[in-house]
């Protein structure tokens, strides 16, 4: 571990319109379900289901949050069509997602676990907001020291910052009690996990220590040991998930505007996909 040696990407998404059409219409020709391609009267449509997988990264690359603006700008469809056609993907954004995955070299050195918070309304209205009631809450963003009521993103991330899975929680969610359920999913051939004092626990550690997974974290200044353990090479490559979030944050993952939770996973699922055809683009283009 003197000699680590990591090489990142950048995460954006170069691509013209033009380009991003052709993949996505390899895509849908690729991963669609036979049950979503043979639908009723699909011959009919004047927008195809490839395009509008285009228009939703576009979105998100251009980094417009508002859905009807984007439309007004391309004019193409009306914003409730466009809003019911962009829901109706999910299958397909998470099939895909799915097999990248499998053709992506996953084979890192290490994997790095963090969450985000997603807020959906300002913090003033946290006791007063009537969205997403029974399934989001009010949790603590540490880095800027304010209550938020919304979800919060767990997400775990190889080295060089391609994105594994996610799960999303109530806010108030501790992001240890998430973690296993995340390597279960994904199970990655990395040996090495890393993650904040948020994930600083025996059981936890023992835990993944029986999946065959070795976590580290950084020790608090109080704790004992605390100046020999903390590495400071391992706590670097670490901070390397928050400038992914940063990136995400980029493609709208953190301001999701949608108001149903089927429009929430679709937004969020948009935002990831986006960000790993990026990492593909400038990793194997």
């Amino acid at each position: 571990m003197n000699c680590l040696k990591l090489k990142r990407f950048s995460h954006h998404l170069q691509v013209s319109f033009k380009d991003l059409v052709i993949i996505c219409r390899h895509w849908y020709r690729l991963y669609a379900p036979a049950e979503f391609t043979h639908r009723r009267n699909i011959d009919q449509i004047k927008t195809t289901d490839s395009l509008i997988l285009a228009l939703l990264i576009w979105q998100a690359k251009t980094g417009i949050e508002s859905q009807r603006r984007f439309c007004e700008c391309f004019n193409c469809l009306s914003h409730s069509r466009f809003n019911r056609r962009s829901r109706q993907l999910l299958q397909l954004i998470y099939q895909i997602r799915q097999e990248m995955n499998k053709k992506v070299d996953l084979n890192g050195q290490f994997l790095i676990i963090d969450s985000f918070p997603v807020p959906v309304c300002q913090p003033i209205r946290n006791y007063r907001a009537k969205i997403f009631r029974g399934y989001a809450n009010i949790g603590y963003k540490a880095t800027k020291k304010i209550y938020f009521y919304g979800f919060k993103v767990h997400a775990i991330v190889r080295d060089d910052g391609y994105i594994l899975d996610y799960v999303v929680t109530k806010a108030s969610v501790h992001d240890a009690r998430e973690t296993v359920e995340l390597m279960e999913n994904t199970h990655p051939s990395n040996y090495y996990l890393l993650g904040d004092e948020g994930y600083l626990g025996k059981e936890l550690h023992q835990q993944l220590k029986r999946m065959g997974y070795e976590l580290w974290t950084p020790y608090r200044k109080n704790m004992t040991g605390a100046k020999k353990h903390n590495d400071h090479q391992l706590m670097a490559i670490r901070r390397t998930i928050e400038s992914d979030f940063s990136l995400l944050t980029y493609y709208n993952a953190e301001n999701n505007r949608a108001r149903s939770l089927i429009g929430f996973q679709s937004r969020l699922e948009i935002a990831i996909l986006a960000y790993n055809l990026a990492y593909c683009l400038e990793r194997f283009n």
